[in-house]
């Protein structure tokens, strides 16, 4: 996938006029690209536009109008987009009860610095590769949101669209199954051109 370039961010001005328009599109796309697995985990796959709405979106917050800044996140931001074959993730832990924060957390220390997160793709198996530094088990600390990639083998690309795909958790405590309906698959498959 192509990098964002500083140059397609647009000023504050300028993304104002734009930014409900816009805005729609991105949560119409990210539904697609959305899939919920079990009751606390949320995968939300990333592409180009889902990206620069992210840029967009922090240079907003932030008021940034410094050329070298906004250069800054769009270099930040570019990681997470999928390389040439894979697909890529943000993970979040969605909990709305504050009193299971902590519980639930805990619960699940350890999912991103093992095999326990996969892509199925009819009989390929493909292990989610996070981002290092997001939790410290023996510290017991663990982040509600991760970055991860899938690298898909040409075969596993080439039945993308006819096989059965699924996100599976095989964490100890966390033990679940979760089908990609056919309308995240379609738009999950347009990363790979």
């Amino acid at each position: 996938m192509t990098p964002l370039r500083p140059s397609e961010i647009l000023n504050l001005y300028e993304y104002e006029k734009v930014r409900e328009a816009r805005r729609a599109e991105i949560i119409a796309l990210k539904n697609a690209r959305r899939v919920q697995v079990g009751p606390y985990l949320t995968f939300v796959f990333e592409n180009r536009e889902t990206v620069w709405f992210q840029i967009q979106e922090m240079v907003r917050a932030e008021r940034i109008v410094d050329e070298a800044k906004i250069s800054e996140e769009v270099d930040v931001y570019n990681e997470l987009l999928p390389h040439p074959g894979e697909l890529a993730a943000t993970m979040m832990i969605e909990i709305t009860e504050s009193s299971d924060i902590r519980p639930v957390l805990d619960r699940l220390l350890g999912i991103d610095t093992r095999d326990y997160v996969r892509l199925e793709v009819g009989s390929h198996v493909i292990i989610g590769r996070f981002e290092s530094g997001r939790s410290d088990e023996e510290l017991g600390k663990i982040s509600a949101v991760h970055f991860l990639r899938f690298p898909l083998s040409a075969e596993a690309r080439r039945a993308f669209l006819e096989a059965e795909v699924a996100l599976v958790l095989t964490h100890p405590n966390a033990r679940v199954r979760s089908v990609l309906p056919e309308t995240t698959k379609r738009s999950l498959a347009k990363d790979f051109v």
